[in-house]
C-alpha cells in the first residue's frame, strides 16, 4: 500500500494539545488529544508545564513515525503565543512558562510606561491594548529587571509556537504572527521593533524574524520531512477563511478567548479601542488585523460549573441543551435594567446573578448566554463599525452552541452570522501556511461548511 502524503500540525491550547495529520485534501486521518497537569512557578503561580509539552511532542511523533499507512511531509505548530520560553546558548529552557495571566508588578508597570511615553501612546503605536503579562514584551522587560542574571544568559526569547518548532528543527526563529499579537514589542506605524525594545536591549534577545510560509528541514538525519515555523493561533484560525471567501468578512473565532478579527479593517486604532481591548494582529502574509477580544470561553467555562452544581448535574449536559426563545423572551421581559460594562477578564455579569432566581437549569443557562452575548456584541462591534462588512462567522467552540448562536444572530439582525463547521480551523491554517512545502495539489476551495442563523422570531435586544 502506498503511504499517504500528510502534514502533522501540533495544535497547543492553553487547555487541549492536539496533533492532527491532514492528508493533501485537508480531510483529518489522524488525532491525538492530550491534557496535562500545570505545575508552578517560583512565586507558585500555575504555568504550563513546558517538560510534558517538549516530551509528548517527540513521542507524539516517533509514534506517528512508525506507521508505515503515513508519508510525513512536514510539520508545523499552532499555538497561543502570549507566553515566552528564554532559553539558553544549547536551547534549554532558563525558566518555566510563565502564564500570561501572572500578575504584573505594580512599580514595573508605572516604570515602563512613564520611561517610554505613556500608556496611550505606547498602546497606540504598538497596537496592544495594556494588558500587563499578555503584553509579552513585558514579559521579557520584566526578566531583565527582575532576574538580571537569568536574563544575561537567555540567548533568545522564543514565543511558544516558535520554541515548539524549534525542538524539531533545531533553528530558532520569530514570526510576525507571534510578534504582531498584543505584545507591545511591534512599531505597527514603522513596521519595524518599537525604539523602546532596542533601547531596553531586548531587540537582540529576539530571534531573526522569518516569514510565515517560511520552512526548514527537520533536524534529525535522514529525515526528509519540513518544518514550519509555527503561528499565533488566532492568526492561524484566519487562514482558512482568508483563503476561502474574497468579500470582507468578520471572523469570531471561539475558544477560551473569543477573539472577533476584521481583516478588512486597516484603519488606526483609536484610544478608546485600545481601552476596550481591541489591538492588531498581523496576519501570516505580514498584513494587520483589527481584533477585539473577550474571555468568554473561559468565563462560560467557569459559569457552567457554578450552575451545575446547583442543579446537580454533569456539566457535559448543558451541551445539548436546545435553545428556547420564549426562556429568552421571558428573561428579556425580567431584566428591568441593561447591564453592560464586562472587561476582558469579566465577559459577563453572570457571575452576580443569583442562581436561586431562575426556575430551572435552562433558564439559567440561557441567561448566561444572553449575558455572554450581551458583551459579545460590544466586543465585536468595535471592529465591525462603518464598514462593508455583512458576514460573521463563527469557529471554534460557541460555533456548536445553538443558543448561543441564535443569540448573536439576533445582536446583529443586519449581518449574515454563520456557524462555520470546518475541522479544527487552527489547525488547518498551520497548514495552509505552508501549503506549498508538503502539498502537490492546489489549494482546496470547499474547506468550510456554514450553517446560517437568522434572527429568531420573537427574539427583541
Amino acid at each position: 500500500m502506498t503511504p499517504t502524503p500528510v502534514i502533522a500540525v501540533f495544535d497547543v491550547g492553553k487547555t487541549n494539545k492536539k496533533l492532527f495529520l491532514f492528508n493533501e485534501d485537508y480531510k483529518i486521518v489522524y488525532e491525538k488529544s492530550a491534557r496535562f497537569n500545570e505545575t508552578a512557578d517560583e512565586d507558585g503561580d500555575p504555568c504550563e508545564n513546558i517538560d510534558s509539552l517538549r516530551l509528548s511532542v517527540f513521542d507524539s511523533l516517533r509514534e506517528i513515525f512508525k506507521r508505515k499507512e503515513f508519508d510525513v511531509k512536514a510539520v508545523n505548530f499552532s499555538s497561543y503565543g502570549a507566553s515566552f520560553v528564554y532559553v539558553d546558548e544549547d536551547g534549554a529552557p532558563l525558566t518555566p512558562l510563565y502564564n500570561y495571566l501572572k500578575t504584573y508588578p505594580d512599580e514595573l508597570h508605572k516604570q515602563f510606561y512613564e520611561t517610554y511615553g505613556g500608556e496611550s501612546t505606547v498602546a497606540r503605536q504598538t497596537s496592544s491594548p495594556v494588558l500587563g503579562s499578555l503584553n509579552s514584551g513585558l514579559q521579557l522587560y520584566r526578566l531583565k529587571h527582575e532576574q538580571p542574571e537569568i536574563f544575561s544568559r537567555v540567548k533568545y526569547a522564543l514565543h511558544l509556537p516558535q520554541y515548539l518548532s524549534y525542538l524539531i528543527s533545531g533553528q530558532m526563529f520569530s514570526d510576525v504572527t507571534s510578534i504582531g499579537c498584543h505584545t507591545s514589542l511591534w512599531d505597527f506605524e514603522r513596521n519595524s521593533y518599537h525604539d523602546w525594545v532596542v533601547k531596553e536591549g531586548l531587540a537582540e534577545k529576539l530571534a531573526p524574524v522569518r516569514n510565515a510560509d517560511a520552512v526548514m528541514p527537520a533536524a534529525f538525519p535522514g529525515n526528509s520531512y519540513s518544518v514550519g515555523i509555527g503561528l499565533h493561533d488566532s492568526s492561524s484560525a484566519l487562514i482558512p477563511y482568508l483563503v476561502s471567501f474574497t468579500e470582507p468578512f468578520v471572523l469570531l473565532s471561539t475558544g477560551t478567548w473569543t477573539i472577533t478579527l476584521n481583516p478588512f479593517d486597516h484603519s488606526p486604532l483609536t484610544d478608546e479601542e485600545l481601552k476596550n481591548d481591541c489591538l492588531n494582529y498581523i496576519q501570516y502574509k505580514g498584513q494587520p488585523v483589527k481584533a477585539s477580544r473577550l474571555f468568554a470561553g473561559y468565563e462560560y467555562e467557569q459559569q457552567v460549573k457554578r450552575i451545575a452544581a446547583h442543579y446537580n448535574q454533569n456539566t457535559a449536559h448543558y451541551r445539548t441543551i436546545r435553545f428556547d426563545a420564549d426562556i429568552v423572551a421571558k428573561l428579556l421581559a425580567r431584566e428591568t435594567v441593561k447591564r453592560t460594562g464586562a472587561t476582558s477578564l469579566q465577559a459577563s455579569v453572570f457571575g452576580q446573578r443569583d442562581l436561586g432566581t431562575f426556575a430551572n437549569e435552562e433558564e439559567a443557562y440561557h441567561r448566561l448566554m444572553m449575558d455572554i452575548v450581551d458583551q459579545q456584541k460590544i466586543s465585536t462591534g468595535y471592529v465591525l463599525k462603518e464598514n462593508s462588512v455583512k458576514r460573521i462567522f463563527v469557529d471554534g467552540g460557541f460555533s456548536k452552541n445553538a443558543v448561543y448562536m441564535h443569540l448573536l444572530a439576533a445582536a446583529f439582525p443586519h449581518t449574515e452570522v454563520f456557524a462555520a463547521s470546518m475541522a479544527q480551523a487552527t489547525a488547518v491554517g498551520a497548514a495552509l501556511a505552508i501549503h506549498k512545502a508538503w502539498n502537490s495539489k492546489p489549494l482546496p476551495h470547499d474547506l468550510l461548511e456554514l450553517k446560517f442563523y437568522s434572527v429568531t422570531q420573537g427574539i427583541t435586544t
